[in-house]
């Protein structure tokens, strides 16, 4: 066969690609980038273009990321020990902050051990799949709003899996009674669901995986740092301390890098021992550790921060209310701003950007259901009654005129 031949087909290989692009575009599913540079002395904005915007839909809750402290101790950490690890966890990659972290994680989370992953995704990915392969008959029974990464790990341990209505502990219940009480079961399902922003019935499944002998795995990741009264999540706040395993992460209330399962001993020694996206990867800096531990102190230190929070999170709901624009009341810190039509909420977001310097990144499907799309609009403690009111002002301005 010719050379030209040959390439030829890569080529048409390769335009395969473009084809599946194009189709996104066509079916209002493209996802846009936006390049942004935070700004650490101006909390809640970033540069754009030369000029200074506010954002308003960081997963950053209470602004730790430019926390002067936690900011302060990284630079420290890094003069001291570098930007880098240079290995794995088991290669030079454990520092002195990664073992301190995870024992303060654990003792946080009132369980026997902690361990740190790279990120929230592959905290959630590893750890179930690789503890679902390892149990023989396991079942699992999985909310249906459950993330993308909890979604994956089970897909990935091959088990036999249930998906119940979401927060539905009746249609929970009946999948529960389809099998013997000494069948493994595993229910994995969050404490706060990003999207809606509403909260888990957490006691009320801990009952069931109690009634039916059953493991779960919850992932706290919305609620860490901004539920409970040391900011431990939404178990912490209602005082129900028997989830198996708990997921959080430090890229949001946190402010740095990086996710974590805290549970029983042995069952995370297995995970350190057996899951590749931990064994095979390169530790997190120390120096992202030490800022991490900083702003942890801070967080569970954090009462006032976290009563600010809800306090304006419930004064955004009324400057919203009072205009008449749609959104979610839901139990939270999180205010889903409701804009039906994909090309409809790109162009109020591209609107509110060009012409108020204001940054909310338009959420459409597969993330939300087609008719669904949204903006999910947080409010830091630091954002100013100013703000808020400016916020709601442009909002109303600009889903008026789309």
């Amino acid at each position: 066969m010719s050379v030209s031949i040959l390439e030829n087909q890569r080529n048409a290989v390769l335009d395969t690609f473009g084809q599946k692009i194009d189709e996104l575009k066509a079916g209002e599913l493209y996802r846009e980038f936006l390049p942004v540079g935070h700004l650490a002395a101006d909390r809640g904005h970033t540069g754009y273009r030369g000029r200074k915007v506010q954002v308003w839909c960081s997963n950053d809750y209470l602004g730790m990321s430019q926390h002067p402290e936690v900011i302060q101790a990284q630079i420290d950490s890094t003069g001291r020990h570098g930007t880098g690890t240079g290995g794995s966890r088991n290669i030079a990659g454990t520092s002195t902050a990664h073992v301190e972290l995870e024992d303060r994680l654990a003792a946080w989370h009132g369980k026997e051990r902690a361990l740190v992953f790279s990120s929230g995704y592959v905290a959630n990915f590893e750890t179930l799949s690789t503890l679902i392969s390892a149990i023989d008959g396991l079942v699992v029974f999985s909310d249906s709003l459950n993330h993308r990464s909890l979604i994956e790990g089970i897909v990935r341990s091959g088990a036999k899996k249930h998906v119940f209505a979401h927060n539905d502990m009746a249609d929970l219940e009946s999948k529960l009674a389809l099998y013997e009480a000494d069948r493994p079961k595993l229910i994995v399902f969050e404490s706060v669901y990003s999207m809606d922003g509403d909260t888990s019935p957490v006691s009320a499944v801990f009952d069931l995986a109690e009634k039916y002998n059953a493991l779960t795995f919850l992932d706290e990741t919305h609620s860490i740092g901004v539920r409970g009264p040391l900011g431990a999540g939404l178990s912490a706040e209602i005082d129900d301390h028997r989830a198996t395993f708990v997921q959080g992460v430090f890229g949001k209330a946190i402010g740095t890098v990086g996710g974590y399962v805290a549970g029983p001993d042995t069952a995370l020694d297995y995970v350190r021992s057996f899951a590749p996206g931990f064994i095979f990867t390169t530790a997190l800096p120390q120096a992202a550790m030490d800022a991490t531990l900083r702003s942890l102190r801070l967080v569970q230190e954090g009462d006032a921060l976290r009563a600010e929070l809800a306090a304006k999170t419930e004064l955004m709901k009324a400057e919203l209310r009072s205009r008449g624009i749609d959104f979610i009341d839901a139990d939270s810190h999180l205010v889903p701003v409701m804009v039906p039509g994909g090309e409809r909420v790109r162009r109020v977001s591209r609107q509110l950007l060009e012409e108020h310097d204001i940054y909310v990144q338009p959420i459409n499907f597969p993330s939300v259901a087609r008719g669904g799309e949204r903006f999910r609009v947080t409010v830091a403690p630091f954002r100013t009654p100013e703000q808020i009111a400016n916020f709601a002002d442009a909002m109303q301005k600009c889903l008026q005129e789309n």
